[in-house]
């Protein structure tokens, strides 16, 4: 089962954390989190902004019964903490992948299950179009309104679900998206698989290596120059 994932934010401020060096592949496997300092707290269970129906997008879905203003805190992500450890024995027991999964990353040792003891957040369908997004603070993780959405709008995020170029397509393909935006991806997955990206450490060591090459490249030009010209003297 994949697991949700944090998605890095986009003109907001906040203080990211990449995952530590050192870390099992297993656990860099489901990277991307974010924390970010907000003080509002979400909704009491008697000022609801929400309400939990079918979907048209995937099962059961979560639509405003208000408006929701951006910057809304609306829900707590809420479920079994667990490591990464146990949520693979605890799903790779479950068999066949079918798509769903309520495991939302908090960092490189905590997994929130919301399959166990979870919320009505588990119901936020993925959207490519989102209207919120998830902030992790404290180890906890909230849903916040990207955008103002309006009374009977479908909330949605960007699940941005991890997956690596050696995983089974057929099991890949049980992430489909089926959430009609006008640029919908067709897949909750991320845009490029884990083990195809660089690493914080090994961008900054590639972007070093080129700025040393192209400084080379200009001092051997220079020299060279240098060499022409006392030639033709």
């Amino acid at each position: 089962m994949k697991k949700k994932s944090a998605k890095t934010p986009r003109g907001k401020a906040t203080r990211r954390k990449s995952a530590p060096a050192g870390s099992s592949a297993s656990l860099q496997h489901h990277a991307h989190m974010r924390h970010a300092a907000r003080s509002a707290a979400p909704h009491a269970a008697d000022d609801l902004l929400y309400r939990v129906r079918s979907s048209g997008i995937h099962g059961k879905g979560v639509y405003a019964t208000q408006r929701i203003r951006k910057g809304t805190r609306i829900i707590e992500y809420l479920g079994d903490r667990i490591t990464h450890e146990e949520a693979d024995d605890r799903y790779d027991a479950k068999g066949q992948d079918d798509g769903h999964t309520f495991l939302f990353v908090v960092n490189d040792r905590i997994v929130i299950d919301a399959g166990v003891g979870g919320n009505d957040a588990r119901f936020i369908n993925h959207r490519c179009s989102p209207n919120c997004d998830t902030v992790i603070e404290n180890d906890r993780v909230f849903i916040e309104a990207v955008r103002t959405i309006e009374p009977g709008e479908e909330l949605g995020y960007e699940y941005g679900l991890t997956w690596e170029s050696t995983d089974d397509p057929e099991e890949l393909a049980n992430y489909a998206c089926r959430c009609g935006a006008p640029n919908c991806r067709g897949t909750m997955l991320d845009e490029e698989p884990l083990d195809r990206k660089k690493s914080p450490k090994r961008r900054k060591a590639a972007t070093r290596k080129a700025t040393e090459r192209k400084a080379t490249k200009r001092t051997t030009s220079t020299a060279q120059a240098r060499s022409g010209k006392s030639r033709r003297k």
